[in-house]
């Protein structure tokens, strides 16, 4: 079954941080664990179709927010089906936060004023594998890798592919 991906407002890390995110997902497939093929980014909010007023709110109060530093609090699963999620819970400060939770609140499909940030590093795991994983990640994930930079945030609409940049430097790539 394909899971369609929603559209999305996310914040990207610089290049050294994806970097590194992408070499512990290599780590964890060297493990045998599932390769992990999603950009490291950190959402604000999701909709199967964004509406134009959260993403117009969105490129007016996320400037002044961006960049935004992160920090890793700890590890949390998401889900309760046969697949879940594994993330890397985060804070950051109260601007951001606050400008995270107005966006959120104006995505109907959202919710509400909710907004927990983190940085995904397991999508789909097999609910048997999550200890697994839960391990993998520990054991792979650099203990001094703790703080993460929100360096822009964007829309993404991954069905068409379409980028429309919000805050921060313009991507190079």
């Amino acid at each position: 079954m394909s899971v369609r991906s929603p559209d999305n407002i996310l914040f990207y890390l610089p290049p050294d941080q994806e970097q590194q995110v992408r070499d512990i997902f290599s780590a964890l497939n060297d493990l045998g664990l599932p390769q992990q093929n999603q950009r490291p980014h950190i959402t604000v909010t999701f909709a199967p179709r964004m509406s134009a007023e959260v993403v117009s709110r969105a490129a007016e109060i996320l400037p002044p927010v961006v960049p935004a530093t992160f920090t890793r609090v700890g590890t949390v699963i998401f889900g309760t089906r046969s697949k879940q999620t594994i993330a890397w819970l985060l804070e950051t400060d109260s601007a951001v936060t606050e400008a995270a939770r107005e966006i959120c609140a104006l995505n109907p499909d959202g919710r509400g004023t909710e907004w927990i940030p983190h940085l995904t590093v397991g999508l789909r795991i097999p609910r048997a594998l999550v200890p697994d994983y839960m391990r993998g990640l520990e054991e792979v994930t650099p203990t001094r890798f703790k703080e993460l930079t929100a360096l822009r945030a964007a829309y993404w609409r991954p069905a068409t592919r379409h980028y429309t940049h919000l805050a921060g430097p313009e991507p190079e790539d």
